[in-house]
């Protein structure tokens, strides 16, 4: 089992800049990949971004493209999420996802573990 702690939301106004941190422990040792997924109220959890493991390699739904950016760090077996040029739409609670084997990076269904969410508000 791989738990996830997730930090760094807030509150921020339009055209402003969060950086969201999520930190694995456990049984880390069979990472295939990590990222980031989003639910706003009343609609279901979306796919935001996710690295594969072994080679950084990452994936970013449309709507954040040039505007988000996900890295890794592997020695510390962490994941964030920069998200630049926030939008209103961006507003919704963001949960760090962990792949403990091979998977489609951008689906909920190869996913093992879920942190526990952390609040993105982005405000007009």
């Amino acid at each position: 089992q791989v738990q996830l702690v997730e930090s760094g939301g807030g509150l921020v106004q339009a055209g402003g800049s969060l950086r969201l941190s999520c930190a694995a422990s456990g049984r880390t040792f069979s990472t295939y990949g990590m990222g980031w997924f989003r639910q706003a109220p009343g609609k279901e959890r979306e796919f935001v971004a996710t690295i594969r493991w072994s080679d950084g390699r990452a994936y970013y739904t449309d709507s954040v493209k040039g505007r988000f950016t996900i890295s890794r760090d592997k020695a510390r077996n962490t994941v964030d999420l920069q998200m630049n040029s926030l939008k209103p739409e961006d507003t919704a609670v963001y949960y760090c996802a962990h792949y403990y084997r091979p998977a489609t990076l951008t689906s909920t269904r190869g996913v093992g573990s879920w942190g526990q969410g952390t609040q993105v508000t982005v405000s007009s």
